[in-house]
């Protein structure tokens, strides 16, 4: 049998380079970054039902109160007025407070 012919060649290894891995450079990842809108919520928060209701009653009065001027009943588009003065700003402003309270930022 020829020598070497079947021995394999053994490599050593020294403690160090099997203990302590070679040194990598750490991986560069980009930083995140923070995006601010100029719009702090979504159009899609006004279809709350409450306030989607409380908009179609006014809606609904406003087109009486249009209808009865067209009819000519003019006395009592007068005291629609008078109470639509009333309860138009507190309608508003009510579902204007109830919106921001109930909508989470």
């Amino acid at each position: 049998m020829k020598e070497g012919a079947n021995m394999r060649k053994t490599k050593g290894f020294t403690f160090r380079k099997i203990v302590l891995p070679l040194h990598k450079p750490p991986l560069t990842r980009p930083r995140p970054f923070r995006a601010y809108s100029f719009v702090p919520f979504s159009p899609l928060a006004m279809l709350d039902p409450t306030i989607l209701t409380i908009g179609g009653i006014v809606l609904g009065i406003a087109l009486i109160e249009r209808a009865l001027e067209r009819w000519g009943v003019m006395d009592l588009v007068n005291q629609f007025a008078k109470v639509m003065r009333f309860i138009l700003p507190v309608t508003f402003y009510s579902a204007l407070i109830y919106f921001f309270a109930t909508f989470i930022f």
